[in-house]
């Protein structure tokens, strides 16, 4: 009788939550790599499909395997395949330990891999893109933890001056009179590993139009270990939801043992239909393609409208 073949990988989640496409995959235990393409930005590296390997700026959570173990690999392989040096942004806290465990890789190639990593404090910022900034924050898990969010500087006339002509407007601001106020937009907020606490209510989070949770326990009787292990669970989620403005809450590091179709029953069950509207699990494949499907089909419809014409959709890279 002949053997069974391996088993085959899984394909990277994907989710296309205008503007912004989510792709990786997060398995509780396993691995967590996130990318958000349009803004060139990941989060975490537990493992390195090549798909991740795109991001110029890549933000670690905290130091767990499960979420640094391919982070060599994804500096190694930046370089190789031309796309530049990695930027590896953390907290400061664990900063030094990544520094020596790439360190480590040196004396076992006997090469040296450049990388730039950029330490931020609590509430400390960097531009990724034009106008956008990433900000760190302070979580709370079992070993030093931040969350990310990524707000968007805009600039807008001044209430008092909105009904004023171009010409005065002019003349008002090179008298150095201020007649714009900035505002920051939240965009995206990815919180990583954590328990529930005080982080999860921050405007930058709160009011993000997409917010990037774990979600690792479900069943009802796994509260005490979700509260030990410092992890989010379903009732957690469903209280948080209440008070979240944003569009889409995408749910991750969810673990193997939970199926699928139950996380979606436990969800429908604990918030009802309308709030489970705005939940998307990163790994339902099914579900997820499905809707894909039908945004592809509205945007033809559109487009077939307008006299244009859409490029037919293309599956997510497989690992």
């Amino acid at each position: 009788m002949l053997p069974k073949p391996p088993p085959r990988e899984m394909s990277l989640g994907f989710l296309y939550c205008p503007p912004f496409r989510i792709i990786g995959e997060s398995i509780a235990g396993e691995t967590t790599c996130l990318q958000i393409p349009e803004l060139d930005l990941g989060f975490d590296m537990g493992s390195c499909p090549r798909a991740m390997l795109p991001s110029k700026h890549l933000a670690i959570t905290h130091g767990h395997m499960d979420h640094v173990g391919g982070l060599a690999y994804f500096c190694s392989q930046r370089r190789f395949q031309g796309m530049g040096t990695a930027k590896i942004i953390c907290d400061e806290r664990i900063a030094p330990a990544i520094r020596r465990m790439m360190e480590g890789y040196v004396d076992l190639e006997r090469q040296r891999t450049p990388f730039d990593l950029l330490p931020l404090k609590p509430e400390q910022q960097i531009e990724i893109k034009n106008n956008m900034m990433l900000r760190g924050f302070e979580t709370e898990h079992t070993c030093p933890s931040f969350g990310y969010s990524v707000v968007e500087r805009r600039t807008k006339l001044k209430q008092e001056y909105t009904d004023l002509p171009q010409d005065k407007l002019r003349e008002l601001k090179d008298r150095g009179v201020e007649i714009t106020r900035s505002l920051e937009i939240p965009l995206l907020a990815f919180t990583g590993d954590t328990a529930p606490g005080p982080h999860l209510i921050r405007d930058d989070v709160r009011k993000a139009q997409i917010v990037i949770a774990e979600c690792t326990f479900f069943e009802p009787d796994h509260k005490e270990r979700a509260k030990i292990g410092m992890h989010m669970h379903l009732d957690d989620i469903a209280e948080w939801l209440r008070v979240l403005e944003c569009q889409h809450l995408v749910l991750v590091h969810v673990s193997r043992r939970t199926d699928m179709q139950y996380a979606r029953k436990r969800l429908m069950q604990t918030v009802g239909e309308d709030l489970a509207s705005r939940v998307h699990f990163l790994m339902d494949y099914r579900t997820n393609r499905a809707r894909y499907e039908q945004q592809f089909a509205q945007a033809e419809a559109k487009e077939h409208a307008a006299g244009g014409a859409t490029p037919a959709p293309e599956e997510p890279e497989a690992v």
